[in-house]
């Protein structure tokens, strides 16, 4: 797996001790351990934690599936992952798993344990809810985001219409259940009609790993287009709220050189950028 995308999950100090949680109930490691990141792995993908502070709240709007292939399976996770958070949906059997149920950690995020077919190798999908504003655009969602990033394809399509758990009070061309990939890594999507007290928001973020500077001006032009917003240091939102993080691997690279003043010299050039130009922070590390 190239682990060139992946979650970032924003944290108030609790950062450590969750890393710690998750790789303990399924099994990974923790790959970079700071006050600040977090790097952890499961299943061979990668996850990370920002100890950023208490502006952000992680909500339902993204949350992560993982797909189980035996009912004991679906037991292990369950249970340390609602010991001490709240049940969204009881562990049962419903029209599409015979065991499935969807639960918000002690730590504030949001998970669907599921028992039914693996993607490929990847075993946790994060899953976009959209609402309010955007509902009824997640196949619209889907559309942009696999024109824009390589590699990508929409797979299954579940409408409300379809007959499976209909819901009434859904529009019926609305997607229910939706699959798709961007550069390989999958994703789940669903519209929603209900008038949740949430939304997309930074708490959850998607981390590109770009390889050059046109990498990172496509993917930084394509996603802020169309309503999109440009923030600080690689991160911003797209026309539906949700937010991404575009970030040159020579950054990582440029940081994490030897030589505490040249990296810090980085950092600081980093932090006064909105989209990262990477001759901009050779220039600052060369100084």
């Amino acid at each position: 797996m190239k682990n060139n995308i992946f979650p970032c999950l924003w944290f108030d100090r609790t950062g450590n001790e969750a890393a710690q949680f998750y790789t303990d109930i399924f099994g990974g490691k923790i790959t970079v351990d700071t006050p600040v990141v977090i790097n952890f792995e499961l299943f061979g993908q990668r996850m990370m934690i920002l100890n950023a502070g208490p502006q952000f709240e992680k909500n339902a709007s993204v949350s992560f599936m993982v797909l189980c292939e035996t009912p004991e399976e679906v037991e292990k996770y369950w249970k340390p992952l609602a010991d001490g958070g709240i049940v969204l949906m009881e562990l049962g059997e419903y029209p599409w798993s015979k065991k499935y149920g969807w639960v918000r950690d002690k730590y504030g995020v949001t998970w669907q344990v599921y028992l039914g077919e693996k993607m490929g190798e990847q075993k946790i999908v994060p899953t976009l809810m959209y609402i309010h504003g955007n509902n009824g655009k997640a196949m619209e969602a889907m559309e942009l985001y696999t024109k824009i990033f390589p590699g990508s394809k929409i797979g299954g399509v579940l409408k409300y219409g379809d007959g499976v758990g209909n819901e009434t009070h859904e529009v019926q061309e609305n997607v229910q259940h939706a699959h798709f990939e961007i550069d390989g890594y999958s994703f789940f999507c669903m519209d929603n009609s209900y008038d949740h007290q949430f939304d997309f928001n930074e708490g959850i973020s998607i981390v590109v790993m770009t390889d050059d500077q046109e990498e990172t001006d496509h993917l930084w032009n394509s996603l802020i287009a169309g309503g999109g917003r440009a923030s600080m240091c690689g991160w911003l939102k797209d026309k539906f709220g949700m937010s991404w993080q575009i970030v040159p691997k020579k950054l990582i690279e440029l940081m994490n050189d030897s030589d505490p003043y040249k990296s810090q010299k980085v950092m600081q050039a980093m932090s006064g950028m909105q989209k990262i130009v990477i001759t901009d922070l050779e220039e600052a590390y060369l100084s």
